[in-house]
C-alpha cells in the first residue's frame, strides 16, 4: 500500500461476461432510430447481438467469462499534468487502456497462446490457470431503409487487445474549443465480417483478416485534434496543418549544426516520432476460400484531416 498515491481511478473487471440479444417476443429490442436516408426514408438499426466473452466463444455461440484489466495494469481515468506529457500549462483528462510494457515482461499482442517475454502487451492470453484479459467481441445488426429489409451484418474479433490506447482531452484558450489526442491500438489474431439473411441463415462468404494490427494516432502535442459542434448541431473534428515555428531556418545542408537548433529539433521530432504515425498490418486477407496474402500500411502521418457529420434528411 506504500505505493498507492490516490492519483486517478483504476478499473478492473474480473469474471466479466456481457451478452445482448434482441428478443422480439418479450419486447426486448435494441433499436437505433431517428435517422433518415438522403431520400427522406426512415433508417432503423436493430442490434441483434452484442457480446464480450472469454476466448473460444465460436463467434458468440459459447460465452464464458474474461478479465478486463489487471490490478497491476488496469484501465484508468486520470487528471494529468500536461507539463509531463508535452502539453504545457494544461490539466489533461486522460482515459487509458492497460499500458504496454517491455518485451521482456509482456506478451505477444497477436498470439493467443503467447508466453511471458514474447511481446509488449501486458494483457495476457487465457491459459490453463487463468481467464486472461483478451476478450472475444462481436456485433450483429440489421439495417432497414424505408420498406427495404437488408441482410444482417456480423463483425467478430477473437482474443482482442487494446493495450496502449488512450484518449486525452483538454481546453484550448485561443480557440475556446475542446482539444484531444486519440490513440487506438487494436490487435486480434482474427477479425471477420460477413452478411447473412435477416434470420441469420444463408450467410455469404466470410471476410477474414488474420493477425490484424491497427495502431491509429489522431492528434498529437504538435497537431492536436480540435472537437466542436457547428451551428447546425453537427459534429466537427479537425487536425490542422502543422504550423511552422517562427524560430529560425534550416540550413541548406540539412544539418542541425548549421541550422537553428530549436527549428531543427521541432521538425526532427515531428517527422521521426513513431507516436505520431499510424500503422495497419494484416497477416492474411481472405474472402471465403480465397487468400489474397498480407497487407500493410506503415508510418502514415496525418498532415491535415477534417471530419464533419451531416444530416441526411432532405
Amino acid at each position: 500500500m506504500a505505493d498507492v498515491q490516490g492519483q486517478g481511478l483504476g478499473i478492473v473487471l474480473d469474471d466479466f461476461k456481457f451478452a445482448h440479444g434482441t428478443d422480439v417476443d418479450n419486447g426486448r429490442i435494441f433499436r437505433i432510430g431517428g435517422i433518415k436516408s438522403s431520400a427522406g426514408e426512415d433508417v432503423e438499426i436493430v442490434v441483434n447481438q452484442l457480446y464480450i466473452s472469454g476466448s473460444g466463444s465460436n463467434y458468440g455461440q459459447n460465452l464464458s467469462p474474461v478479465n478486463l484489466g489487471r490490478l497491476t495494469n488496469p484501465f484508468s481515468i486520470d487528471l494529468e499534468d500536461g507539463d509531463n506529457i508535452g502539453i504545457p500549462g494544461k490539466a489533461v483528462l486522460s482515459v487509458n487502456a492497460p499500458s504496454k510494457v517491455s518485451a521482456a515482461d509482456g506478451f505477444s499482442c497477436l498470439d493467443a497462446g503467447a508466453g511471458a517475454g514474447s511481446g509488449t502487451c501486458s494483457s495476457r492470453p487465457s491459459g490453463a490457470n487463468r481467464l486472461g484479459e483478451r476478450p472475444d467481441v462481436g456485433l450483429q445488426l440489421n439495417v432497414k431503409v424505408g420498406d427495404n429489409q437488408s441482410s444482417n451484418l456480423n463483425v467478430h474479433a477473437k482474443s482482442a487487445v487494446i493495450d496502449g490506447s488512450h484518449i486525452r482531452l483538454w481546453g484550448d484558450d485561443d480557440r475556446q474549443q475542446l482539444v484531444g489526442q486519440f490513440k487506438l491500438n487494436f490487435y486480434t489474431p482474427e477479425l471477420s465480417i460477413n452478411a447473412c439473411e435477416q434470420d441469420g441463415s444463408d450467410c455469404g462468404s466470410r471476410i477474414k483478416m488474420t493477425n490484424f494490427a491497427l495502431e491509429l494516432a489522431l492528434g498529437n502535442k504538435l497537431q492536436p485534434m480540435y472537437l466542436d459542434v457547428d451551428g447546425s448541431g453537427n459534429f466537427v473534428a479537425e487536425i490542422e496543418t502543422i504550423r511552422r515555428p517562427a524560430q529560425g531556418a534550416i540550413a541548406q545542408d540539412g544539418t542541425r549544426q548549421n541550422s537553428n537548433k530549436a527549428e531543427w529539433d521541432f521538425y526532427e521530432d515531428y517527422y521521426t516520432n513513431p507516436d505520431y504515425r499510424s500503422n495497419l498490418r494484416i497477416g492474411n486477407f481472405s474472402v471465403g476460400d480465397r487468400d489474397f496474402g498480407s497487407a500493410r500500411v506503415e508510418g502514415m502521418l496525418i498532415q491535415h484531416l477534417k471530419i464533419d457529420t451531416h444530416d441526411l434528411a432532405p
